[in-house]
């Protein structure tokens, strides 16, 4: 089986467009995803996987990240964890870890309120978001010509 529209060694690879992160910077480069030109195996889709380590602890992943990005948009541990499709204390349990690993809370419960309170992003929390969005982005751009070359050793 073939994969169309990845090519080794594409020199568009080189100006993968700003912004862009993952799925997204390689279809920047090509286009689009790479398609199977039959249905008896799925087409290879890059994808980058970072995870910063402190000790034992996994400090920040994708998962974290995409947890800190729904507290900031609902205000919530328990609405971030169902919107993730995860329960209240995995969430609870991920922004512990969190908190416990970076040098200040990246997210903090907040008093009062007319539901009593919820959580927010912190200051940290949200350049935590950034910087490892923007790594994201950095290694998908720098790595494409390769991973477009390891694609075309696909079957």
């Amino acid at each position: 089986m073939a994969c169309a529209g990845v090519k080794a060694e594409d020199p568009r690879a080189a100006d993968a467009i700003a912004g862009a992160s993952g799925a997204a910077a390689f279809v920047a480069v090509y286009g689009s995803l790479p398609v199977a030109t039959d249905n008896r195996v799925p087409a290879a889709r890059p994808q980058f996987r970072l995870r910063i380590t402190k000790g034992e602890d996994i400090a920040v992943g994708p998962g974290k990240v995409e947890l800190l990005g729904a507290f900031a948009s609902r205000g919530s541990i328990s609405a971030a964890a169902r919107a993730l499709g995860m329960s209240y204390r995995r969430a609870w349990l991920l922004v512990d870890t969190m908190n416990r690993c970076f040098r200040a809370p990246v997210v903090e419960a907040e008093a009062g309120g007319r539901r009593g309170g919820g959580t927010r992003l912190t200051t940290v929390g949200d350049e935590v978001v950034r910087r490892y969005r923007a790594s994201e982005q950095l290694a998908a751009q720098a790595a494409a010509g390769e991973l477009a070359a390891l694609a075309g050793l696909l079957r």
